[in-house]
């Protein structure tokens, strides 16, 4: 064969053979990388970048690692379904996911709140290293699989504000007859104490607390709480939220169609969920301390709850537990793991983050730093 001859017959079986992979490619990447659309309802109100924000975080990285084949539309709270049956509509197949906080479903069953906060539990970094760390993801699949539900973290806001009193708040007895809007089954806990509680999605609190439907109200924190101007009506501000010190915001995927996922997608969906909720909390982190100096320029007066009235909640939360663990199992094995990591993590956090913390606030409070 001469070299002419040569060069064009390789020629055109190198063409062919491009051809060919190219045939035998398409179908594999197509496959692999599938064109998905799917609608997530939030609880949230679009108001609040930075909680409602997590699922256009999450829309966004699925989006763009997949070249737009698996898009994730969100919706705010009420555009779909209600801002509290957001769960719900998941389980139901009525949206493939939602973006929410699980105590917000407790009422189902107490087991629900766990995953996300109860009272006098971990901070947002014991929370996150329980759930990674700690077996706290699979714990809680094993029970949202029961709800026809996969489900990760999303996000977390840091410990958050007691929240806006109307009057304020000196001894346990000034709780009697409170009327208080406070998130997930913190209110069974509280109403031990003679508080009445209230829960409300996020858009609809102020006006219930204008209105005087209710005398006190917990949201989150400084930022959100600004944005939804509660220091107008209410100018007490208390802190710690010992009932949230850590809440994990989740996203739940229907079972159903998540399983129906190829492998990659579901991989995506968990790293681009591990990702929003450590952009979440750093948000929260870098947002809240010029918020708070906002807050009390325009009035706010901060108070801490009193040592007293923080250990009447804490004995009350102790009996609360009691009486679910020796009633519900599932609530029981998944709180043991939460106490048993809980013991130890404030026997490391106390020796050196927290003589660092309190040196380095000293040195605040004197205008050293």
């Amino acid at each position: 064969m001469d070299r002419r001859s040569f060069i064009r017959k390789a020629g055109t079986i190198g063409v062919g053979a491009a051809a060919a992979a190219a045939t035998l490619a398409a179908p594999a990447i197509a496959q692999s990388n599938p064109k998905i659309t799917w609608r997530l309802t939030s609880s949230f109100p679009k108001g609040l970048d930075t909680i409602y924000g997590g699922a256009e975080v999450l829309s966004k990285y699925v989006s763009e690692a997949t070249d737009g084949n698996f898009t994730i539309q969100p919706f705010a709270g009420g555009e779909i379904v209600p801002a509290l049956q957001a769960a719900d509509a998941v389980s139901a197949g009525t949206v493939e996911a939602c973006h929410t906080v699980s105590y917000y479903f407790w009422g189902k069953d107490p087991t629900w709140a766990l995953p996300s906060a109860v009272p006098f539990a971990l901070n947002a970094r014991g929370m996150n290293a329980w759930h990674y760390h700690g077996g706290g993801i699979d714990l809680a699949n094993e029970f949202y699989a029961t709800q026809g539900i996969v489900a990760f973290p999303g996000g977390n806001t840091g410990v958050q504000m007691g929240g806006w009193f109307r009057k304020e708040i000196n001894t346990v007895q000034d709780l009697q007859g409170l009327k208080y809007r406070i998130g997930g089954f913190a209110g069974t806990v509280i109403s031990k104490l003679g508080v009445i509680p209230q829960q409300l999605p996020g858009g609809e609190i102020y006006q219930a607390l204008e209105k005087g439907t209710i005398d006190a109200a917990e949201w989150v924190g400084p930022y959100d709480d600004e944005k939804l101007g509660f220091q107008k009506i209410a100018p007490y501000y208390y802190y710690p939220g010992w009932w949230e010190g850590g809440p994990t915001v989740h996203f739940m995927f229907n079972k159903a169609k998540f399983d129906e996922l190829p492998n990659a997608y579901k991989s995506l969906l968990r790293t681009a969920a591990h990702a929003t909720d450590a952009n979440m909390l750093q948000k929260y982190d870098f947002l809240n301390p010029t918020a708070i100096k906002k807050l009390v320029a325009s009035g706010a007066q901060l108070r801490p709850f009193s040592p007293d009235i923080l250990s009447a909640c804490f004995d009350a939360a102790n009996e609360v537990y009691a009486e679910m663990e020796a009633n519900n199992a599932n609530f029981k094995k998944i709180w043991d793991s939460i106490k048993a990591f809980r013991k130890d993590y404030f026997l490391w956090t106390q020796i050196a983050e927290y003589n660092y913390d309190t040196f380095m606030m000293v040195q605040q409070r004197a205008g050293k730093v």
